[in-house]
């Protein structure tokens, strides 16, 4: 595959609110609309960027706790991000346009040409929701971090050795790690903070894979502060920590659990 582009630092646009006005729709500009604070739209945005794409298509970011109204009547009723305008057609779902950008647009390809690698590829792909149901789903227990953590941390460990020409989860650099990337970044920061638990201890495939990630300017320039991801993920997670509190019903856990998970787990 080719070489990851070196990027100029790309200034960003203010997220639009409920008093934004929109932008000309549909008006020959190929625009994805993101949330800078999604996983799911960081995907695109990270794919947009690797492929050298910041001339050809605009980001459009949404203020998600201030939507504007004009983006459900006019744009994706649906209501989610991300979105890409192209060609006079809205379309959604976060891996879904990772591979259309990567099928329609030059730069870089995301996909491998090796049969037994796209084969791998899907099955990755496949097995993300639940990693990120997995992961998701611990955040807010009570407790030591759970057996199903390590499992399902241990099978993103072992992928990594499938292919031995690069760190990523191909060998090289895919569409796979983008679609990873943007979860595993949170649940790091989330679980050290919160769990005092190192997602990368004892797996050294997983921190060479992250330390290699940070190398890519596609993908480094679309990571926020982790500070302000943190208290953001705290916020939105429903559930007072230790130190805010210490008591908390099991029938409010499992309530904020479910909750945080549907906010979380679906495109927002």
């Amino acid at each position: 595959m080719a070489a990851a582009p070196t990027l100029s630092m790309e200034a960003l646009p203010p997220s639009l609110t409920s008093a934004s006005e929109p932008p000309a729709i549909f008006d020959g500009t190929t625009r994805l609309y993101i949330a800078y604070i999604c996983p799911y739209a960081q995907r695109t945005w990270i794919a947009r960027n690797y492929k050298g794409l910041q001339e050809k298509i605009d980001l459009v970011p949404i203020d998600l706790q201030n939507r504007p109204a004009w983006y459900k009547e006019k744009i994706y009723p649906a209501n989610k991000v991300p979105s890409l305008e192209h060609n006079n057609e809205v379309r959604g779902e976060s891996l879904d346009l990772v591979k259309y950008i990567d099928s329609h647009f030059e730069g870089p390809a995301l996909m491998p040409d090796d049969p037994a690698k796209q084969q791998f590829a899907e099955e990755l792909l496949l097995y993300s929701d639940s990693f990120n149901m997995v992961m998701y789903k611990a955040m807010p227990a009570q407790g030591d971090v759970s057996d199903q953590v390590d499992v399902a941390l241990n099978k993103i460990e072992d992928a990594f050795s499938k292919f031995n020409d690069g760190p990523f989860l191909l060998g090289q650099f895919s569409l796979v790690d983008i679609a990873y990337a943007p979860f595993i970044e949170r649940f790091q920061t989330f679980f050290l903070d919160v769990k005092n638990y190192d997602i990368t201890k004892g797996r050294p495939n997983l921190s060479s894979w992250i330390e290699e990630l940070n190398k890519i300017d596609a993908y480094s320039q679309t990571r926020i502060d982790p500070q302000e991801l943190l208290a953001a993920t705290k916020k939105r997670l429903g559930v007072k920590l230790p130190e805010e509190s210490s008591t908390s019903s099991s029938g409010i856990i499992i309530r904020q659990t479910l909750k945080f998970v549907e906010l979380h787990f679906l495109e927002i």
